[in-house]
C-alpha cells in the first residue's frame, strides 16, 4: 500500500448516482472494474503496481464501498457508471475487468464506449463441457436478499458460483471476515445478473473493436481457464495468456508487467 491516503474523488452516473473513485499514478488512463465481494480496496494492490506508467482509477461499483445505488438495477446503469468514469479519465481509457467486473467490461467495451484496450481476467463463463456445471441463482439471490437473508445470499453464491464445499463455508462463517461478505451481500444479485448464469455471449464479444488480452491463472479450475480462452476466441484479433497464480487470482507482481507489456507494446 502507499504511504500516502487515496484521495476519494466522485462522478455523476447518467441516473444521478454518485460514483467513488481512487486516482493514482501518471500515464495513460487504465480503469480497473472488480468483481464479486469486492470494492475499490480489491484492486488497490494492482493499482498501485501499474501506478508508475499509468493513470490508475479504482471505483467503488454502485451498491459498494462509497458509491450509491439507484434502483432497480440494470446492467445498462453500470455500463453508465463506467462511462462516467472514462469521461473523468479525458474521454477514453484502457479497461481492465475480473470475475463478473470482466463481463461488465467486455459488455460496456462491445457497446462501444471509448475504450482504448481491454484485458479480462477469467469472465465465469461455462464454455464446452462445462456448459451447464454451475446453475443461474440469480432469482434466489433476489429472494434471499429481498429477505434480508444476507447469510443465505453469501451461502448460496460461495457454493453454487465458487463451487465451495459447506464444510468450507461453514469455517468461513466462523472467521471475521464472514462479515465483509455479508455486508456486501446485496450486489451478489448485480454479479449474477451481468455474469448471467454463465452463459457465453458469443454475439457481444463479437462486436468488441478494442485489442483485447484474456487473462487466466495456472492456479484456477479448468472452467475459468477455458472460459478465458474462449473468451479471447470470441474476440477478433484477441489474445490469451496464462500466468502462474492462485485460484481466480494472480499477484500484482506478475500480473501487473504483463498488462504493462500489453497496454504499452
Amino acid at each position: 500500500m502507499s504511504e500516502a491516503t487515496p484521495v476519494v474523488e466522485q462522478v455523476r452516473s447518467a441516473d444521478g448516482t454518485p460514483i467513488a473513485f481512487e486516482r493514482s499514478g501518471v500515464g495513460p488512463p487504465i480503469i480497473l472494474v472488480g468483481g464479486a465481494f469486492s470494492d475499490r480496496d480489491a484492486t488497490r494492490a494492482l493499482g498501485e503496481a501499474l501506478a508508475p506508467d499509468f493513470t490508475v482509477f479504482g471505483y467503488d461499483r454502485r451498491g459498494r464501498g462509497h458509491s450509491g445505488d439507484t434502483p432497480p438495477y440494470e446492467i445498462g446503469r453500470e455500463i453508465d457508471d463506467l462511462a462516467a468514469l472514462i469521461a473523468a479519465a479525458g474521454g477514453s481509457a484502457a479497461v481492465y475487468g475480473i470475475s463478473s467486473g470482466a463481463v461488465l467490461a467486455a459488455l460496456a467495451t462491445a457497446q462501444g464506449l471509448p475504450v482504448t484496450r481491454l484485458v479480462v481476467f477469467e469472465p465465469p463463463f461455462q464454455v464446452g463441457s462445462h456448459v451447464g456445471v454451475w446453475k443461474d441463482i440469480t432469482a434466489q439471490l433476489i429472494e434471499l436478499i429481498a429477505a434480508d437473508d444476507r447469510d443465505g445470499a453469501v451461502e448460496i453464491f460461495l457454493s453454487a458460483s465458487v463451487g465451495l464445499p459447506a464444510e468450507t463455508i461453514a469455517e468461513m462463517r466462523a472467521q471475521p471476515m464472514w462479515g465483509a461478505l455479508t455486508a456486501i451481500a446485496h450486489t451478489l444479485p448485480y454479479d449474477a445478473i451481468v455474469t448471467a448464469g454463465g452463459r457465453f455471449p458469443a454475439d457481444r464479444l463479437a462486436a468488441v473493436a478494442a485489442p483485447t488480452l484474456a487473462v487466466d491463472s495456472t492456479g484456477s479450475p479448468q472452467w475459468l481457464r477455458d472460459a478465458s480462452r474462449a473468451t479471447a476466441e470470441a474476440v477478433p484479433g484477441g489474445r490469451s495468456i496464462s500466468l502462474d497464480g492462485d485460484y481466480h487470482d494472480v499477484p500484482p507482481t506478475t500480473l501487473a508487467p504483463a498488462l504493462r507489456e500489453f497496454l504499452l507494446g
